[in-house]
């Protein structure tokens, strides 16, 4: 049998179908019609609404302004679930026992997922008292300093995508200019630190992980609180400097860790 006749004989016309679409939307800005995308395509646009329909549905695309078509970052999401998740969280072990050591406060990473800021990896404070959440824990993107950063350190359309997916899990209202602007902020200062929404006391401390593109591929988070018995603690201001030298030695370690990758 000649090999494109054995390649005919195990298309899957459907599924090829989709993954045209998705390819294609994962190349443009701002979406595309179903008219354009049936163009681009060179096809009806009748074969696509179907798809289209069930993409949608599933989540892989979303609609804009009712009738232009956008890839979401489910895809991204995925791919954060399998080994690039455990070789990042490989080299991040060491470099967060270091800092709970050097902070006396414990500290988590996060990584965004189908529409949530989700805890990948935690580190006690090495004394008896500390705050910590546990692996696996989905946080909100609007009201934590991991959400705010992950959306800071990505493009408008990345952050229109994420917050789209974040609102059909968790239907809250849309936000105003002024978290925006805000995020723009924590993007110049380079990371956020803000009072916590969820427990009294306690101060969000985040700051990005950093690939070569300058996108956020993670979050580096401490739920710093004052410790009174412990006077040679570092103070926040100083936390806040051993937190950015931490993110920044694993931004270098998984930029150099993707480029190994490619090479």
């Amino acid at each position: 049998m000649a090999e494109d006749e054995d390649d005919d004989r195990y298309r899957a016309p459907a599924l090829d179908k989709g993954l045209d679409i998705l390819e294609l939307l994962a190349g443009v800005d701002g979406g595309l019609t179903q008219a354009e995308i049936a163009k681009k395509l060179d096809r009806s646009p009748n074969e696509f609404y179907r798809m289209l329909d069930r993409l949608v549905r599933r989540g892989y695309v979303t609609r804009l302004d009712g009738d232009r078509y956008s890839l979401t970052l489910k895809l991204f999401g995925l791919a954060q679930l399998h080994a690039p998740v455990r070789r990042l969280v490989s080299y991040a072990t060491p470099l967060m026992r270091e800092l709970a050591e050097t902070s006396q406060q414990s500290n988590q990473l996060v990584v965004f997922d189908r529409g949530s800021a989700v805890v990948i990896a935690q580190q006690e404070a090495p004394d008896y008292w500390g705050i910590s959440i546990r692996v696996g824990a989905h946080v909100s993107l609007f009201d934590t300093g991991s959400g705010h950063v992950l959306l800071a350190f990505r493009s408008p359309e990345e952050r229109r995508m994420m917050i789209s997916e974040h609102l059909r899990s968790a239907h809250k209202p849309p936000q105003s200019p002024d978290f925006f602007a805000r995020l723009d902020q924590i993007r110049q200062r380079g990371y956020e630190m803000m009072a916590s929404m969820q427990t009294a006391g306690v101060f969000n401390l985040s700051a990005p992980v950093l690939g070569s593109d300058g996108r956020a591929i993670a979050v580096l988070s401490i739920p710093y609180i004052t410790l009174i018995n412990a006077p040679r603690a570092p103070d926040i201001t100083r936390t806040i400097e051993l937190l950015l030298a931490a993110a920044e030695k694993l931004s270098q370690l998984a930029g150099a860790a993707a480029k190994q990758a490619t090479d």
